[in-house]
């Protein structure tokens, strides 16, 4: 495999963003087997965005030859306060996590933070000389990472350590490549800033879109010139079941909760059902196909996302075949992981 069809795979949705592109490149050039990972915290049941489109993008890095590692961040689970900060739930969870990304992304790498930082001797001596160069307002910042804010009131000092643990991980693991989604890009700027003034290795950073819920995006104004809405999707979250898919849900539920979601005629922007088409099921499958009774135009046929997008903006597709097909598509996807965990459902609460 040459050098542009190893981009190609690290560069195709749900990628958005390499930082920098430049970097990849001369990587990739230099470097057989470059050194990547993604950290998640442990925190709960699996669905389509934390698992399988993650592990989409886990499965592109290793048919590009990388060495592809999953940090299961149980320490910072513990920090932020997730599984009730209960150390036996978070080791059960992590060991789910562990066989569903085993599964899923075969040949991957898991590590778990406590084993790292047990085995890194110079682990803490490093997250020393990195926070010297935060400040605490810039630390403060930070925490949307983990999805706090500076203003919460009751912060304990342990949420201060987060953000730059969270960097020195990247140091520990000797990384080339730092993958995650969207959410994690003011961490991984942060170390692209600091690492250097320490004389570490500076790594690319490749982010991937994150899937929204299923519920309806919050309206945050209205456009005093257009007098159009502003809004913004929340990420499918593990805590609201009801707008994510779970990868446990069987069919029915999946048509159940693909049926009741948010899909405005002739709307594409924030649309979850097309960004469902377009970032999960056009990653496994290169054609789509929407069925439909003759009197209705019958059954079509898509083999370029930008269609689908073009046909139901301009009401050629009703979104409830939209819906309909997409379940169909979803639920190939979700299935054989769905069997491989029949009968051991995690039982986490």
């Amino acid at each position: 495999m040459d050098v542009d069809e190893r981009l190609a795979f690290i560069m195709r949705e749900p990628t958005e963003e390499v930082v920098t592109a430049d970097e990849l490149h001369a990587l990739i050039e230099t470097k057989t087997h470059p050194k990547h990972y993604i950290g998640l915290e442990i925190s709960g049941i699996l669905h389509i965005g934390s698992l399988v489109m993650t592990g989409f993008k886990i499965n592109d890095f290793m048919k590009a030859g990388i060495n592809t590692t999953v940090f299961l961040a149980d320490w910072h689970t513990y920090i932020n306060d997730k599984m009730g900060g209960d150390w036996d739930r978070i080791k059960k969870v992590s060991q789910y996590y562990t066989e569903a990304f085993k599964f899923f992304c075969p040949g991957v790498n898991i590590v778990l933070g406590s084993d790292l930082y047990k085995r890194t001797k110079d682990y803490w001596e490093n997250f020393v000389h990195f926070s010297k160069h935060m400040t605490l307002a810039r630390t403060m910042r930070s925490l949307t990472i983990m999805g706090r804010s500076e203003a919460e009131k009751n912060l304990d000092l342990s949420q201060l350590l987060y953000p730059p643990m969270q960097s020195v991980d990247i140091k520990a693991l000797d990384l080339d490549i730092v993958h995650a989604g969207m959410d994690q890009r003011k961490i991984h700027m942060l170390v692209r800033e600091i690492f250097p003034k320490l004389g570490w290795k500076v790594p690319v950073l490749v982010h991937h879109h994150l899937l929204p819920g299923l519920s309806e995006p919050l309206r945050i104004s209205l456009d005093e010139d257009t007098g159009e809405d502003t809004r913004i999707s929340s990420k499918m979250s593990k805590s609201k079941p009801a707008s994510g898919i779970l990868i446990h849900d069987d069919e029915k539920t999946i048509r159940n909760k693909i049926g009741k979601a948010f899909c405005p005629v002739e709307v594409a922007a924030g649309n979850p059902i097309l960004e469902l088409v377009r970032y999960v099921v056009f990653h496994e499958f290169d054609e789509f196909v929407i069925e439909r009774p003759t009197k209705y135009g019958g059954s079509i046929s898509y083999t370029s996302y930008k269609n689908i997008e073009h046909d139901f903006v301009t009401k050629k597709i009703h979104p409830m075949d939209l819906k309909n097909s997409t379940a169909t598509y979803i639920n190939k996807i979700i299935e054989p992981i769905r069997k491989h965990f029949e009968g051991k459902e995690p039982q986490l609460s």
